[in-house]
């Protein structure tokens, strides 16, 4: 079949293609930036990447009429609670218009379980999706999912960051409500193996795991699997704000994706039974078992996909990565190092594994400082890390960077800012005639960018010099040293 996969860079959509490759479908990616898409798509024959934006309808007559099963996996399409509403739901109109003049005959989606009164802002805005999805020329099946358990999952990393942080924890009351955590391999069952099954076409299921706990057992248990002791004590007094605050600053997340969880985290969210585990044959995994697998994949360094290199962690880049590629010449300062190469394929590997756990080779801790600076005027600070230890691809977070450019055979890695600055960052590394060439661009914003460009500077000229002398292992500065500069154009 023709199957189109929407969100194909999200979390679930990444780890969806696979699956539906190996099953021997044509699949046709629909991306926002091509940049951001699996190099390996475009070296194979039956993956079709496609760059298009739900939000734009002009640029959607680039898909494909001959489709068979469409997925619509976006979500959250904005990082603020004021218009996100609003976008999904014309993302999901727009999506509807155009997929209606095609040949699809079933569109899956996968949404929230919202079977109680009260519902969350969010899994409000998945309830008007489902609506606004439906159609009389197209079968549309929906699956309701609740909280979804995976390495590099939000919920996964969050709950890993609250665990091994803290070895005792006060913490707000929604830690007992009650949930039904699902693997995301069983997430990935359900939805490939309804593509095509007239049996669920024209029908909504929850999908849920075989347990209800709280979310204070899920940690417990997220403890045990680690080996860890840990006491959670909840008290009624900690205001959603200040629950937000708390998340914010323990966990990865950034203050605007912890408000929303604790929005979300407030209701209960409980499936209802259905035949769906019977008609396509899934018996979904305890919780317990979903972090031990989790874990599994982390050791084996196959994180397929993090929500951190999701566009939802991200400042402002919202998936136009291309916009940045060309580093501004002027009106910029620049602080510019050239150094020999010793060994090209050693160097390169080093700046291939630069940041998270690896650190920044020279002055981590005057980089974590910065960090926390960021951190405390609302920054995403160091705590994203990265995906994997040794590959790095467009688009991935990197600490408080975006990966905009990576290119191992260009011998190229140019990383964005997304630190809380007055202004505009780029790093780039790049090996040209045997010399490591390391730039560091900033474009201010007025008088406050000038005079943070001339704070930082003395700062500059001993940690970027120390991190390309590491790059390139340089023993005497002097020697190795062809050429530097610090300029301002």
């Amino acid at each position: 079949m023709n199957i189109l996969v929407t969100g194909a860079t999200g979390y679930i959509g990444k780890r969806l293609i696979p699956f539906l490759l190996n099953e021997g479908h044509t699949v046709i990616c629909v991306v926002r930036d091509r940049l951001r898409a699996e190099k390996s798509y475009f070296e194979d024959e039956n993956v079709y990447v496609i760059e298009a934006d739900f939000l734009k309808p002009e640029t959607l007559q680039n898909i494909p009429k001959k489709i068979d099963v469409a997925y619509y996996l976006i979500h959250s399409m904005s990082n603020s609670s004021k218009d996100f509403e609003s976008l999904e739901e014309r993302c999901a109109i727009n999506f509807k218009n155009y997929i209606e003049t095609t040949n699809t005959e079933q569109v899956i989606y996968l949404s929230g379980i919202t079977n109680e009164v009260e519902l969350s802002k969010h899994l409000e805005s998945r309830k008007n999706v489902e609506q606004c999805l439906a159609s009389e020329s197209y079968a549309l099946t929906i699956f309701k999912a609740g909280i979804i358990v995976g390495s590099g999952s939000s919920s996964f990393e969050i709950i890993r960051d609250l665990v091994e942080k803290l070895p005792f924890m006060i913490a707000p009351k929604w830690l007992n409500t009650k949930t039904q955590p699902l693997a995301v391999r069983d997430v990935l069952a359900f939805l490939s193996r309804a593509a095509g099954n007239q049996v669920v076409y024209n029908k909504a299921y929850d999908v849920f795991g075989p347990e209800v706990i709280t979310y204070k057992q899920m940690l417990l248990q997220f403890a045990e699997v680690r080996k860890l002791k840990r006491r959670i004590f909840t008290v009624p007094v900690m205001t959603p704000k200040l629950s937000s605050y708390w998340l914010y600053f323990v966990t990865s997340t950034s203050y605007k994706l912890a408000s929303s969880l604790v929005d979300s985290m407030g209701v209960q969210i409980i499936g209802k039974p259905s035949e769906i585990n019977t008609l396509l044959e899934v018996e979904p995994i305890t919780y317990k078992a979903a972090v031990e697998l989790a874990f599994e994949k982390i050791e084996q360094n196959s994180i397929v996909s993090s929500w951190k290199d999701s566009m939802i962690s991200s400042g402002h880049l919202r998936n136009r990565l291309h916009k940045y590629v060309n580093v501004p010449k002027f009106g910029c300062f620049k602080d510019y190092k050239e150094r020999e190469v010793i060994d090209s394929n050693e160097t390169i590997d080093k700046i291939w594994c630069i940041g998270g756990t690896n650190g920044w080779y020279y002055g981590n801790i005057l980089w974590r400082i910065r960090g926390y600076i960021d951190k405390l005027f609302g920054g995403i600070g160091l705590r994203r890390g990265r995906t994997s230890p040794t590959e790095l691809n467009a688009g991935d977070a990197l600490d408080f960077w975006r990966v905009i450019f990576a290119n191992k055979a260009q011998q190229k890695l140019l990383l964005y800012a997304e630190m809380r600055l007055p202004g505009e960052a780029w790093l780039e590394f790049k090996i040209e005639n045997n010399k490591l060439k390391q730039t560091a661009t900033f474009r201010p914003r007025g008088l406050w960018g000038r005079l943070y460009w001339y704070f930082v500077l003395p700062f500059h000229g001993f940690i970027f010099s120390g991190m390309i002398n590491k790059l390139v292992k340089v023993e005497s500065h002097k020697n190795r040293l062809t050429s530097e500069s610090i300029s301002s154009i």
